[in-house]
């Protein structure tokens, strides 16, 4: 009988390089990261980590809307030449106040 088992899975090249180089600082590799994660759910019996949505008040969910409009172009925003035309236009309002 095989001590070990083989699973093959597919992630993104960015996300492997990311994780390659964050477990090596701590001398292990994605199988060895991927051995620890199955053992954890052995030990608890399920998730080792809460699985939820997140939840946001409606004041960031408002914002959240308005920076996908703004993206979208359904919400038109001026734009700058530079950030000191945009700083100058800033100051210049604070006076009007």
């Amino acid at each position: 009988m095989a001590k070990t088992a083989n699973i093959n899975i597919r992630i993104d090249p960015e996300v492997k390089s990311t994780v390659d180089g964050i477990f090596s600082h701590f001398g292990i590799t994605v199988a060895d990261a991927v051995n620890i994660f199955l053992h954890k759910v052995m030990i608890v019996n399920g998730m080792p980590f809460d699985m939820t949505l997140p939840k946001y008040n409606e004041e960031t969910l408002a914002a959240m809307r308005e920076a996908r409009d703004i993206a979208s172009g359904k919400i038109k925003t001026k734009s700058y030449s530079s950030v000191g035309e945009m700083i100058t236009e800033l100051d210049s309002d604070d006076l009007e106040d």
